[in-house]
Order: structure tokens, then C-alpha cells, then sequence
């Protein structure tokens, strides 16, 4: 039920009649000055159709590729050291088999189902193996930000003992000490980035991808220029007899006849591989924002991550096999391509040069790994608890930031203690990584397999190849054999990598309980709770309009998530005239491996928090005593999600709280950026308005506008059109003057931009 006006009930026996009166009256005009459903609930409208921030192809790739990508940095040295002289063979073989993984990812972004594993596991199988399997893959991000974060660890300290040596310094960092020190600071920075909700842009992904493309370039010729100078061999070829197992490598087959078949052989080691393709659950992640043709273009991105990767990951463990000698290799085990920089043709002195080069971009895709592992996790956990899986105190929102830090936290502490455990050791979080990688992509074939024949007459917008039609049914044979390679590389590493089963079984099976015992607790929860908190009649809209929300042009449109800071609709509530129509939006933001969601339900955005959240907008409404519309819609970026509601609702103001990660003049910038990315009517006219904090407003225009000309400005112009007149004639109007002024630096900046550009850098501030 609808609360009444707060500070209104009768708390005395003593109340006279009419103050009786009055709060029964005052209550009623204030419960009617909210939208009602006929069963007496207030009305939410629930866009279900996700608002996106369309981004190329090229950027998609660049995403998944700064994680993907980031394995080329130690999976050799991994891989060699568990199986030999071979491993360069079981990477190519596993890069290779990732084009099938890419097949595999594209089927089931491309269906109608929620994107990212939990999705598409729940989907076929039931919520008990989705828990599973998001148990598993969790295992996969809690590690990815360790391996990573060490990794790029091991490549500073190892730059910072060949500068001692070659410099003759008889001093050393500890390569392990040193690289947990750094790992630990470099996932507590992105702790605290993704506490404050500052996340990384494709244009941040796509600049790193442009730097570790020069330096591939560089490195592949380079390797090419050596190998024609000293010579070099290929590694031995992946028979049993070449292959040198070490005892961890075999596990619990130690002792056994099972490594001498040659058929278990080599999937012990495509097994110690297959974290080389870790990373392909982010290609779910991007699809939604990929733009049209989504599809085709989510083709064209898979294509670009597995062609790049197979280059820069395969070419890396060839080389350094060819490059580095026998006896040293074992030394940059950690650090693989600093050893094939400091093993190439060429003076030492440029050598060196060269691996700060490496150990720079290293750190940069290694570091951005480690975030994306936050990401990750964050998404998959809200995602998990917005399903009823985890109790609302884990979603409490930062009373700052507004971002789930409880989920963060954990994460993060998570990363920590693995880090401080391993003690720098990136062979060590090697052995358990895998875990997490096989059983999340074994689940997923299984389940994009299972829903072939589950839902045979679903509308696909692709399909993974080899498909043989036996009367009216199909037989996908491609998703049976990528379904049983992937299960027999998991069974496999069940026994041959101790080291990931028990800490895997352990990871998974504690958060497998805890996601169990939650969703009891909030069971009951919900069943105690009952009438806490307003109930709300949701009408769910594929999109949001003026029609479907019953609002008039003209209104004022104010963006809410944190229902802790909500002092910028109690101004508007309190200062917008009658006839015009307030409308409180909430933009559930869709990241992390759930990011490319679709086919969403009413149910599933509008979860706790944001009953919770519209409580407080309706009691704010209820104070003033006035009507608001509520609206909660999806989105991949909220300053987009903003800019598009308000032109479908013809909005004449956007007003937002002051931030506490930006300022106001950035929060305008990127607010305009998104409305002129958004098409619209030029006669509409919408500001963008900024209440801080002590009751301060700001506003500003969005789109072309009239400029805010000074005194001095208007008398220039006046001035040159009076100087023109004396030649022209009196046909020569005000606007001429600023139209030739236009049309002057307009040509200015396409011949001599450099000059443009400082000429109005010289202007004094307006």
C-alpha cells in the first residue's frame, strides 16, 4: 500500500476533530497526487527494451582483445613448464580450437536469451546448475586479476634486475615479493576505481590495443630479423617421447599408465593450455552495443580477437622457444617476452630499450585484466542477487558512489588474499586458473546444445556450423564435438591439475553454499517483509514514450539511483509548476558479462532496491503533495539512456544531483556529447540542470543553442557592421558578419587547424 504524507498521522488521542479532518484530508490529496492502478498500487512503467551505446566492431574487438590478449604475456612460460619443450604445440592447438569457442559465444549472444554463461546455463538446465556455473566462473575472475596482476609484477621486477646487472649492480628485487607488492597496488587502485564507479571506455581499450599492436609489429620483426641472422628451430613435436611432464603437470595420473597414451598425453597438455583463450565470456559482454548489422558485426569482432590472438599468443611461445636458449628459458618463465626482447639481434643497449618498451605495454593490458576481473564479477554478482540468490545487504549501495562496494569488496579481498597466498607465484595461479576457464565454457556448450533442442524453433540469428538434418530434426554435430572436447579437457583436468581441482572444488563449492543459504534467507525475507515497503503496479512497455508513461511535453526528467541522495527531486518536486509532469527514471546499468542482456523482464529490473528506491521517491512525492511518473529502463550507458528518454518524452529539463566522482562542468560535457550523439528535433530545446550540494543549480544548454554574448561581444559586431555598411551598402545585416567570421575560421581549421586551434585558445574565458 501507499504510505501517506510523512509527519501527518494522528500519534494523539487528545486531536481534536478537525485536526483529525485535516490530516485525513491532507493524506488523501497527497495519495491521489500519485498515479494509481485500479488495485490501488502506484503505476511503474518498465521499458524492457535495453537503451544501448552503439560502438564498431573494431571497438568491440579492442575490448575482448585487452583481455584476451593479456594471456600472451605468460600462458608460454605456464605451458612450458608443466609439459616441456612442446607447449608452443598445445597453444597453437588450443588458439586454434578458440575459433570454435568464438562459434560458440556468437550462437548464443545471438539468441534471445540473456547473454554471459549464469544466462544461458539458467535458461537450459535450471537455476541449481546456473549457481554452478557462476560459482565456477567466479573462480575464473578471482583469479584472472592475481595472474594478471603478478604477471605485470614479474615483468617490472624482471626490467629492474637486468637495468642492476647490466649496469653491474650486484643487487636484486625479489621477483616474488616485488610482484605481489605490485599486484596487491594495482588491484587496490581499480578497487578503488570501481568503488567511485569510474569505469574504462572502449576509447581506453581501443588506445591500448594501438600501442600493443606497434609493439607486436616491432616484436615479430624483429624475431624474424634474428632468426634469419643466428638460425632457430621449431619445438619438438607433441608425442609422448617428447613430451616432459612435470610432476605437477600429471596430478593424481602420477605413477599410472594413463600419460603413456598418446591420446591422454596430449590433452594433459591442451589441458595446461586452455587458459590461453581465457577472456571469451567478454564478447557476451559487448554484443548489445555492438552496432547494426549486430549480428554480422559480432562476426567481424570474434574474427579480429581470434586471428590477434592466435598471432601475438601462438608467435610469442614459437619464438621464444627458437630464440631463448634451452638453459636460460627456464628464467623468464615469467616474464617471456622481456626474454625474447633481451635475446634478439641487436645492441644491448636497445635491447634493453625495447623490454621497457614490453614491460610498459605488458603493464597496461595486464593491469586493465585486473579490472576487467572486477567488472566482471561485479556484474555476474549483481546479476546473481537481482535473481533472488543473494540477500539485498550485499546490493546496499555506497552512501557516496552509489555502486554495490559490499560486491566489490569482497571481490577485491578475495583477489588480495589469493595474491598474498601465491607470494608472487605466477606458475602457482597458473595451475589453478584453468579451473574456472574449462568448466564455464563446458557449461555454456552444454546448455547452447541443450537449448537446440529445448527451444528448435526459437529464432537464431546464427549457428555454430556442421549441422546435418535428419527428417525434421537437426543434428548439431559442431556443438556436440565442442561440447566433448571441452568435457574431456575438464574431466581430465580433474585429475592431472591438483592444485586447480582442490582449490577450484573449494571455491566453488563455498560460494555454490553461500549463494544457497542466501537465497533461503532472502526467501524468507520476502515473506516477512511484506507491506515494508510500497507496492508498485508494474506495466511493462517494449519501449518508453510519451504515450505509454501518460505524460505531457515539457516535462522535467530526473535521473535516480542512489535512494540515499535524492535532494535533487525534493527541489524539483518542490519548485515545477502543476502543469508540467515530473518524471523519476531509474537506468539499471547493464556491465560485466550480463552486459550484453536482452529479452529482459519487468521483474528482473525492477528487483529490491529499486522498490526500495521508488519508496522514497513516492514518499518525497507524497510530501509535496504532487503526482510523479516512474520509469525504469536498461542501459550500457547512462548519459545515452538519459539523452534518448528525454527526447522520446519532448523533455524540457534533465535535472541531476552533483557527483562525487566528476565535476559539474565534465558531467555537462558528457551529457551533451550523449545528446548530440542522439538524434533528435531541432526544435526541441532541453537543459541540462545541476543541483548541488547546499542548494546551488546550475544550467546548461544542450545541442545548438543561442550563444551567451557579453556587452563587449554584441558591440564588436555592431562595430564591424557598421564598417561594413560603409562599403556594402545597408543590405549587409547583423548575422552576415557572424556568418563571415564562421565561414573564416571554419576555413581556417581545415587548412591550418594547428593555427585555428591556438588562435582560439588565446581568446579570453567567456
Amino acid at each position: 500500500m501507499v504510505r501517506g504524507a510523512i509527519g501527518l498521522r494522528p500519534t494523539a488521542s487528545s486531536e481534536t476533530t478537525n485536526a483529525k479532518s485535516a490530516v485525513k484530508k491532507a493524506y488523501y490529496c497527497r495519495l491521489s497526487a500519485i498515479p494509481l492502478s485500479r488495485d490501488g498500487r502506484v503505476r511503474v512503467v518498465v521499458a524492457t527494451t535495453v537503451l544501448l551505446s552503439f560502438i564498431s566492431f573494431w571497438r568491440a574487438a579492442a575490448i575482448v582483445l585487452a583481455d584476451l590478449g593479456s594471456t600472451a604475456f605468460y600462458v608460454g612460460g605456464i605451458v612450458e613448464q608443466a609439459v616441456g619443450r612442446s607447449a608452443p604445440w598445445f597453444i597453437l592447438g588450443v588458439m586454434i580450437f578458440s575459433y570454435a569457442v568464438r562459434a560458440l559465444y556468437i550462437e548464443s549472444s545471438a539468441m534471445f536469451v540473456r547473454g554471459g554463461v549464469y544466462r544461458v546455463v539458467k535458461e537450459a538446465m535450471g537455476g541449481t546448475l546456473a549457481k554452478v556455473s557462476v560459482s565456477a566462473l567466479l573462480f575464473d575472475y578471482v583469479l584472472t586479476g592475481p595472474i594478471s596482476g603478478v604477471s605485470a609484477g614479474r615483468y617490472i621486477a624482471g626490467l629492474l634486475n637486468d637495468v642492476l646487472a647490466r649496469g653491474g649492480f650486484a643487487g636484486r628485487v625479489p621477483d616474488g615479493e616485488t610482484a605481489a607488492v605490485i599486484a596487491v597496488l594495482i588491484t587496490i587502485y581499480f578497487w578503488r576505481r570501481n568503488t567511485r564507479g569510474i569505469h574504462e571506455s572502449s576509447d581506453d581499450a581501443l588506445t591500448i590495443m594501438k600501442v600493443t599492436t606497434v609493439m607486436v609489429v616491432i616484436l615479430i620483426g624483429w624475431c624474424a630479423l634474428t632468426l634469419l641472422r643466428h638460425g632457430g628451430s621449431l619445438p619438438p613435436a607433441p608425442s609422448p617421447s617428447h613430451m616432459q611432464f612435470s610432476d605437477d603437470a600429471v596430478g593424481w595420473l602420477k605413477g599410472t599408465v594413463w600419460p603413456t597414451f598418446t591420446a591422454v598425453a596430449i590433452f594433459v597438455g591442451l589441458g595446461h593450455a586452455i587458459l590461453g583463450m581465457s577472456g571469451w565470456e567478454s564478447l557476451a559482454q559487448v554484443y548489445r552495443e555492438i552496432e547494426v548489422p549486430k549480428v554480422k558485426n559480432l562476426q567481424r569482432a570474434g574474427l579480429i580477437i581470434f586471428v590477434y590472438s592466435l598471432i601475438f599468443t601462438v608467435l610469442v611461445s614459437f619464438f621464444a622457444v627458437a630464440i631463448i636458449p634451452d638453459a636460460i628459458r627456464p628464467q623468464y618463465y615469467d616474464n617471456l617476452i622481456s626474454g625474447i626482447a633481451m635475446h634478439l639481434a641487436g645492441p644491448v643497449s636497445l635491447r634493453l630499450v625495447f623490454q621497457a618498451v614490453v614491460v610498459v605495454v605488458g603493464f597496461l593490458m595486464l593491469a586493465g585484466a585486473v579490472n576487467t576481473a572486477i567488472v566482471g564479477s561485479n556484474g555476474v554478482l549483481n546479476r546473481v542477487s537481482e535473481d533472488g540468490v543473494l540477500t539485498g545487504w550485499f546490493r546496499k549501495p555506497h552512501p557516496r558512489f552509489g555502486t554495490t562496494y559490499r560486491l566489490i569488496n569482497l571481490i577485491v579481498l578475495l583477489q588480495i588474499v589469493t595474491i598474498l597466498i601465491s607470494r608472487g607465484d605466477v606458475i602457482l595461479l597458473g595451475e589453478a586458473y584453468a579451473f574456472g576457464v574449462v568448466w564455464s565454457f563446458a557449461f555454456n556448450a552444454l546448455s547452447v546444445l541443450i537449448l537446440r533442442y529445448k527451444l528448435p524453433d526459437i529464432e537464431r540469428g546464427w549457428k555454430v556450423p556442421l549441422n546435418v538434418r535428419l527428417g525434421r530434426r537437426e543434428l548439431p554435430v559442431g556443438l556436440l564435438l565442442i561440447a566433448t572436447f571441452l568435457f574431456v579437457c575438464a574431466a581430465i583436468n580433474l585429475f592431472t591439475k591438483q592444485t586447480a581441482t582442490v582449490s577450484g572444488l573449494i571455491f566453488t563449492g563455498g560460494f555454490f553454499a553461500v549463494f544457497l543459504v542466501s537465497e533461503r534467507m532472502v526467501a524468507r525475507q520476502r515473506e516477512a517483509g511484506k507491506g515494508k515497503l510500497d507496492q508498485f503496479q508494474l506495466n511493462a512497455e517494449p519501449e518508453v514514450g510519451i504515450d505509454n508513461l501518460h505524460s505531457r511535453a515539457g516535462a522535467v526528467l530526473v535521473p535516480v539511483r542512489d535512494y540515499n541522495t535524492l535532494a535533487q527531486l525534493d527541489w524539483v518536486v518542490g519548485h515545477t509548476p502543476p502543469d508540467r509532469d515530473v518524471v523519476v527514471l531509474t537506468v539499471r546499468l547493464l556491465r560485466g558479462p550480463d552486459g550484453s542482456s536482452h529479452d529482459l523482464g519487468a521483474d528482473e529490473l525492477f528487483t529490491d532496491y529499486e522498490q526500495t528506491l521508488f519508496t522514497r521517491v513516492v514518499a518525497i512525492a507524497e510530501r509535496h503533495g504532487r503526482g510523479v511518473k516512474l520509469l525504469v529502463l536498461p542501459a550500457t550507458n547512462i548519459f545515452d539512456a538519459v539523452a534518448q528518454t528525454a527526447v522520446r518524452l519532448e523533455a524540457s529539463e534533465i535535472v541531476v544531483g552533483e557527483s562525487a566522482n566528476i565535476s559539474p562542468g565534465e558531467q555537462a560535457h558528457l551529457m551533451g556529447a550523449a545528446w548530440d550523439r542522439t538524434p533528435h528535433d531541432r526544435a526541441l530545446t532541453t537543459q541540462f540542470v545541476l543541483h548541488a550540494a547546499g542548494g546551488r543549480v546550475q544550467r546548461f544548454a544542450l545541442g545548438a543553442h543561442a550563444p551567451s554574448l557579453t556587452l563587449e561581444d554584441i558591440e564588436r559586431i555592431h562595430k564591424l557592421w557598421v564598417e561594413a555598411v560603409k562599403t556594402l551598402g545597408p543590405n549587409v545585416h547583423h548575422r552576415d558578419i557572424v556568418g563571415a567570421a564562421l565561414n573564416s575560421f571554419e576555413h581556417e581549421l581545415q587548412v591550418d587547424p594547428a593555427r585555428a586551434i591556438e588562435r582560439l585558445r588565446r581568446q579570453p574565458p567567456g
